[in-house]
C-alpha cells in the first residue's frame, strides 16, 4: 500500500484528518509544515497527515 500524505490549511485539518481515518482506517500522524500548498484549496499548508 503506498503512503497516503494529505497536506491542509488550518481550516481544511479537520477535514482531511476524517478523509484519512476513512481511508486508512488508522490514526494520523500530523506535523507542522512550511513550503506545502493544501490539498483541498491549494492555500499555504500547515499541516502534514500521514500514517
Amino acid at each position: 500500500m503506498e503512503d497516503i500524505i494529505i497536506y491542509a490549511c488550518r481550516e481544511h485539518a479537520e477535514i482531511a484528518i476524517d478523509d484519512f481515518v476513512n481511508d486508512v482506517e488508522a490514526a494520523p500522524q500530523i506535523t507542522a509544515v512550511d513550503n506545502e500548498m493544501c490539498s483541498y484549496c491549494n492555500e499555504k499548508a500547515e499541516y502534514e497527515i500521514r500514517k
